[in-house]
């Protein structure tokens, strides 16, 4: 188990910061989402089940733990607009919050050990999924269903304080958890939505059966029969290594535009070249073999759902050039004449440079032909990332008269005595 380690006072002041910031950028998603379809779903089955100590974000149901967990992190994948861990493909923080505010609503936990479990648990999903998730892996498995309740066991385990066996046993049990096929892409369906909430219902089981004795395999990650094995990698095993360097909540970076990790970087550069799109006769977007190669990230339509639009480059780019803005009415324009008129002229093509520079950075490159013949082009050699500011504000956007109390709160999170009383 990661020392019950990892004390709150082994952490930098940039760590304790980026867990507030990240937190607050996972309830903006969550509030602003709320109306969505997957959504209202999720809190109604939350509902049904009965009521219970945690909230479900922004709505008067209040469930079980596992049911909240599982409702907000709906709720927190609603837009598309998650945080990102790029070297393993995964969103963890939509599964790792709703795993600890859902068990500190159910018991006395301070704020420091709430800090300490998101800090921990970001460690062990990224540096898990850093190992498992190659081009081959996340064409069948969606990364988040796998590394999810990994780290969110091990956040919640740490943060109520677990002894090393009974850590091992929520992580072993949460191993047996992992779940979700990256299936729905081309149909844009809502499995992906859900994924993120089996992912925190199970961590919360996980953690809660373990609190009460259960045994989990120790072996259930390296074992002959655990789960690098069962994803054909055991050979990587050794691959592991939280805390080995800088914190991987480090390289967690909070998307500006609310689609697909891979149309970020493309989307900004279509956006800088700020083009009349009536005159592009051409749009041609380099990006990275992990862009090309992610299910639904080359679709070039129909589109029949928002989903859809959202991992498609070709759509993204599109109507970043035809609306010269990126935001989330984008990607509700599927019947768009000339979003359509664009994507039927644009190509992607893999560049070896941005490729081989992955996933350290995540570049691209847009190039637009004009009907005069003229050739506009943008390279970035990174994403810029949506800052603190930005983060704050469409949180306070989307939680409205709520926003200034849960925002001076998480603002103290490091002096909270009892984390419940966010909400």
């Amino acid at each position: 188990m990661v020392r019950a380690a990892r004390e709150f006072t082994d952490l930098s002041p940039g760590a304790i910061a980026k867990v507030k910031i990240a937190l607050l950028d996972f309830l903006s998603c969550a509030y602003e989402s709320l109306n969505l379809s997957p959504s209202r779903q999720a809190i109604e089955i939350a509902g049904r089940a009965g009521s219970g100590p945690a909230s479900v974000i922004g709505a008067q149901t209040r469930a079980s733990a596992a049911e909240a967990a599982f409702a907000n992190a709906v709720l927190g994948h609603g837009l598309v607009r998650e945080d990102m861990h790029t070297g393993s493909v995964s969103h963890l923080g939509i599964v790792i919050f709703p795993t600890l505010l859902a068990l500190a609503q159910s018991r006395r936990v301070s704020g420091r050990d709430f800090i300490a479990g998101a800090v921990c648990g970001y460690e062990i999903g990224a540096s898990v999924g850093r190992a498992l998730m190659d081009q081959e892996t996340v064409r069948i498995f969606r990364p988040t269903g796998i590394t999810g309740p990994l780290g969110a066991s091990v956040a919640g385990s740490r943060m109520l304080g677990f002894t090393e066996d009974a850590g091992v046993s929520a992580l072993g049990l949460a191993a047996n958890a992992t779940a979700g096929l990256n299936e729905w892409p081309a149909s844009g369906a809502d499995d992906m939505f859900f994924h993120a909430g089996f992912a925190a219902r199970n961590a919360v089981t996980a953690v809660e059966l373990a609190e009460l004795g259960a045994f989990g395999s120790e072996t259930a990650l390296d074992g002959p029969a655990g789960l690098f094995a069962a994803l054909r990698h055991r050979d990587r095993v050794s691959a592991v290594t939280p805390f080995s360097g800088d914190l991987e909540i480090f390289s967690v970076y909070h998307k500006p535009a609310p689609a697909c990790n891979y149309a970020q970087t493309a989307c900004q550069a279509a956006l800088a070249i700020g083009v009349d799109s009536h005159d592009v006769t051409a749009v041609h977007v380099k990006c990275t073999a992990a862009a090309i190669h992610y299910p639904g990230c080359n679709a070039a339509g129909p589109f029949e759902r928002v989903l859809q639009a959202k991992m498609s480059i070709h759509f993204c780019v599109a109507a970043t050039l035809a609306r010269r803005s990126i935001e989330e009415s984008n990607y509700r324009r599927l019947d768009d004449p000339e979003i359509a008129r664009l994507i039927s002229v644009t190509k992607l093509e893999e560049d070896p440079q941005l490729t081989q520079a992955y996933p350290g950075v995540q570049g691209s490159e847009v190039i637009v032909t004009l009907s005069d013949g003229k050739v506009l082009r943008k390279k970035l050699s990174d994403l810029v990332p949506a800052t603190p500011d930005q983060i704050r504000a469409r949180f306070r956007s989307a939680a409205g008269a709520a926003a200034i109390g849960i925002e001076q709160k998480v603002d103290k999170l490091d002096q909270l005595e009892n984390v419940g009383l966010i909400f």
